[in-house]
């Protein structure tokens, strides 16, 4: 029985969420379609384009990213902070970018003077967009709604594009962090879409490495703030050329064409998370078949089920295995 989502999302212990929605159909999400001949590959871009849209809406950052031919990958941070931090009008523009709201929300947005009723349900009304602006499970929807239907006015057909629920990871600490981004980044290599990182169309590795080679680092994606430390500005806990050469010499390692192994020379980024090479590739190639629920190490997980008043603590065995 799936876990209901209230059930999976604690952000007292982490914000950040492995998300992967998987199309229903037999014919590809993206890709081509063998059987009819018929490619799907510009729904790549529909899918990028929306995702980084909503970013830019919501108070939800991409951390990384990869369209895959019937699934995508996510990992999201959500800034509850800022949502609490926004004023009423700009949570009411926000949230008239996605829909057209309410008659009280329009008539506020045009100046109108609303009345000691009205204003009640006004403030319910933002008080919940609020709540939405930070909702995994609202980005979600909005993204995988608007697919769903420019695929079936494409296909001419009605009906589910997307499995009924998508499935989502509470990612509790750096080591699980780094280990499912590099995952993501490196799906396209592993399918043999692609042979390098920059060459991986539609990943947030290649708006990175693009970004890179001129200094600097993409707007539309979380960016990387360098080594945690207890006051630092928002952004990922790593240093991004520790991280791209790190998913760099992932990604030659587990070519399917070449057998390797990593030498013991480790990068820094591996060093500080204590990660092991040979459990650092496993976590890179096998996440979502070795972890089924939140990832993290073992003190990380007591706290998150004790939040979550959850008894069973799941993938404990794997996460001390790989993580500890």
């Amino acid at each position: 029985m799936a876990i209901a989502r209230k059930r999976q999302v604690s952000l007292v212990d982490t914000k950040y969420y492995h998300c992967i929605s998987r199309c229903v159909r037999r014919a590809f999400l993206c890709g081509e379609d063998h059987f009819t001949g018929q490619s799907y590959e510009h729904r790549r871009g529909w899918v990028e384009d929306k995702l980084l849209d909503l970013a830019k809406i919501f108070c939800i950052d991409v951390c990384a990213y990869a369209v895959m031919s019937n699934h995508t990958h996510l990992v999201l941070y959500v800034d509850d902070k800022k949502a609490n931090r926004l004023n009423d009008k700009a949570i009411i523009i926000r949230w008239h970018k996605l829909c057209k709201g309410t008659l009280l929300t329009q008539k506020y947005i045009q100046g109108e003077k609303l009345s000691k009723a009205e204003l009640i349900f006004f403030n319910q009304t933002v008080k919940e967009y609020r709540e939405r602006l930070s909702s995994i499970s609202w980005f979600m929807r909005v993204l995988n709604e608007d697919i769903a239907r420019r695929a079936n006015k494409e296909d001419n057909c009605t009906g589910r594009f997307w499995e009924g629920r998508f499935s989502s990871q509470a990612l509790l600490d750096e080591a699980a962090l780094a280990a499912c981004m590099a995952y993501v980044d490196l799906n396209p290599i592993r399918a043999k879409m692609a042979k390098t990182p920059e060459e991986s169309d539609h990943t947030s590795a290649q708006v990175r490495l693009i970004c890179a080679k001129e200094g600097k680092q993409p707007k539309q994606l979380l960016r990387f703030a360098g080594m945690s430390r207890q006051i630092m500005p928002k952004g990922l806990p790593f240093e991004l050329k520790s991280y791209l050469e790190l998913v760099e010499l992932t990604g030659r390692i587990i070519r399917k064409d070449k057998r390797g192994h990593i030498d013991n020379t480790q990068l820094p980024l591996l060093e500080r998370l204590n990660i092991s090479s040979e459990n650092w590739l496993k976590l890179t190639t096998q996440f979502t078949r070795v972890f089924h629920g939140a990832v993290g190490r073992p003190t990380s997980q007591a706290s998150y089920c004790e939040n979550l008043s959850r008894k069973r603590r799941a993938n404990i065995s794997n996460c001390e295995k790989l993580l500890a």
